[in-house]
């Protein structure tokens, strides 16, 4: 049973192998990392202004919580879990 701002299975592993793909990294170490808050190999793999912005929003609580508000992100939101947020 999935938490409730959990992505389902089966929507999270497309996501999952389009962006290891895209950064050269196998989807279970990507998975893993990420479930375990850690997004060292990603930023690694990334292009270092990308790496930059995102080192930005994640140290940054009021920065996450803006853009998560944004339409766009909404939209991604409910697509993805297949809810409302």
């Amino acid at each position: 049973m999935n938490q409730p701002n959990q992505i389902p299975k089966e929507k999270l592993d497309p996501l999952l192998q389009t962006v290891s793909k895209k950064l050269g990294i196998p989807p279970e170490q990507l998975r893993s990392e990420l479930e375990q808050g850690k997004f060292d190999s990603a930023l690694s793999k990334m292009n270092p202004n990308d790496a930059s912005k995102l080192k930005q929003a994640i140290s940054n609580p009021k920065l996450v919580e803006k853009l998560m508000s944004s339409q766009q992100a909404q939209a991604l939101y409910q697509k993805l879990t297949g809810t409302k947020p």
